[in-house]
């Protein structure tokens, strides 16, 4: 039996009693579902803040284009191909393509990546869930910059509040990876991820009636690249990873049950659109606000979180699209953090043997415990730098070096080899029948990128970060 052959009868039989998507659409919206959160929401506003503006946000675009897209192809074509969690897709395919065994690594950093993202992540998804009871609460009516502003620092200095919407977080997060994916998850999705992306129209429209919109737009659009770093362009391509939860075994895991016959270039280009859509409109939702009450757009982690309140304590009905957004930020965290977790509970069954339950109980409860890191590093534990003897982590708490590791190193190192394995390894006979690709020249075409212009872009910005 030849590889190709072997290939398509592994990519055709699915894993018992676990079934694929019911339609193309049904994937895009997980998928979405996943790329969509926080990541779009929260740090992109923050990080572009934090690196100038309309430079960060080009080159942000061009490592969509170039390194976002045919990494995300190849994730989910592998994933669609191994049909199992990422880590034994990357075995199976490794022995498929007559490849080292050491290709398992990959699946297993990947999903390592996912653990340790989510352990931050399920803490920034608390306070979330925290601004879902202030929004309901109508604290938020009336209240002065100020007021907002100590309203979260008071949040973060409190790691009792913290642990719990944490362990709120995780809870949800652990419930619904129980029942499995597809149970419940498709008719919620189809429901919140267009709400969410109305609400975002809704918040630009609000923000084109302020004084700091056109501000905005300059900052965002017009290039000054003068403020452009090197870090800036590692930071750039490593929320490219962020956003699009590549190289965190998500989007493999999620294309181990996309049926076969789905385009898988147009697909991924669909969620590539839409995850950077969403978080333009973010930038152009939330950037008006901080100009228009003179805030800093560097403020970091807590930008959306201090300016969001700002526009819900003067709009009419203030209360009520306060609490719809932050429901549906939660949401959306939500759904990004079942792809992260969902992985390793994969592997722990088939691997290990280790039930649904059980396997979400301590995968879940482990990435709980890790996450108490993050909770401290933002109050008793703020002046605690971990990794202070690596110049790289010279300042960084556990959270900041969370982030950074993973955002950093771990998701672009992680696409790097994986869009490697699939310019590379496979036989261009194996990725012609995977991507289903036509005319040819298409197929040459993101066959070239997959194997020259995405990995030599990871390489430059690394050599140069290393520099």
């Amino acid at each position: 039996m030849s590889d190709t052959t072997q290939s398509t009868q592994t990519s055709a039989a699915g894993r018992a009693g676990n079934p694929l998507w019911s339609s193309r659409l049904a994937f895009i919206l997980a998928a979405t579902g996943s790329a969509v959160g926080l990541g779009n929401i929260w740090k992109f506003p923050y990080i572009t803040g934090e690196n100038g503006g309309g430079a960060f946000v080009l080159v942000y675009l061009l490592c969509i284009a170039l390194v976002g897209l045919p990494i995300l192809i190849a994730e989910v074509m592998l994933g669609r191909r191994g049909r199992q969690s990422p880590i034994q897709t990357m075995a199976t395919l490794a022995r498929l393509d007559g490849r080292s065994p050491h290709w398992a690594l990959l699946g297993w950093t990947g999903v390592l990546a996912g653990y340790l993202i989510l352990s931050f992540y399920a803490v920034i998804g608390g306070w979330s869930m925290a601004y879902v009871a202030k929004a309901a609460s109508g604290d938020f009516t009336g209240a002065s910059s100020d007021t907002i502003g100590a309203m979260f620092g008071g949040l973060l200095s409190d790691p009792g509040t913290l642990m719990l919407w944490h362990s709120l977080f995780m809870l949800i997060v652990i419930a619904i990876v129980v029942r499995g994916l597809k149970s419940g998850m498709e008719k919620a999705i189809n429901l919140l991820m267009p709400l969410l992306f109305l609400l975002l129209l809704v918040m630009v429209g609000y923000a084109m009636s302020t004084d700091g919109f056109g501000q905005a737009v300059t900052f965002l659009f017009l290039p000054d690249f003068s403020k452009l770093t090197t870090e800036a362009v590692l930071t750039a391509l490593g929320h490219a990873f962020f956003t699009l939860s590549l190289a965190s075994g998500a989007m493999m895991a999620y294309g181990s049950f996309l049926p076969k016959g789905y385009s898988l270039v147009s697909t991924a280009a669909t969620i590539a659109i839409v995850d950077t859509v969403v978080a333009l409109l973010a930038g152009l939702a939330i950037f008006p606000l901080v100009f228009a009450n003179g805030l800093e757009p560097a403020a970091g982690p807590g930008l959306i979180f201090q300016t969001l309140p700002l526009a819900f304590s003067n709009m009419a009905f203030g209360t009520l699209f306060g609490t719809l957004f932050f429901t549906l930020l939660l949401v959306a965290a939500i759904t990004s953090a079942i792809s992260m977790l969902e992985p390793a509970v994969e592997w722990l069954e088939e691997k290990k043997g280790i039930g649904r339950l059980k396997g979400a109980l301590l995968a879940g409860g482990s990435v709980w415990l890790l996450g108490i890191t993050t909770v401290l590093s933002f109050n008793h534990w703020s002046g605690l730098y971990p990794l202070a003897f690596i110049p790289v982590f010279e300042g960084k708490t556990f959270f900041d070096v969370f982030d950074y590791l993973t955002a950093n190193i771990m998701l672009p190192l992680g696409g790097l080899f994986m869009v490697t394995y699939a310019g590379w390894c496979m036989k261009p006979q194996a990725l012609a029948q995977a991507l289903e690709l036509h005319p040819a020249v298409l197929f040459n075409s993101l066959r070239f990128v997959m194997r020259f212009i995405a990995p030599l872009l990871v390489i430059i910005v690394f050599i140069n970060q290393l520099i």
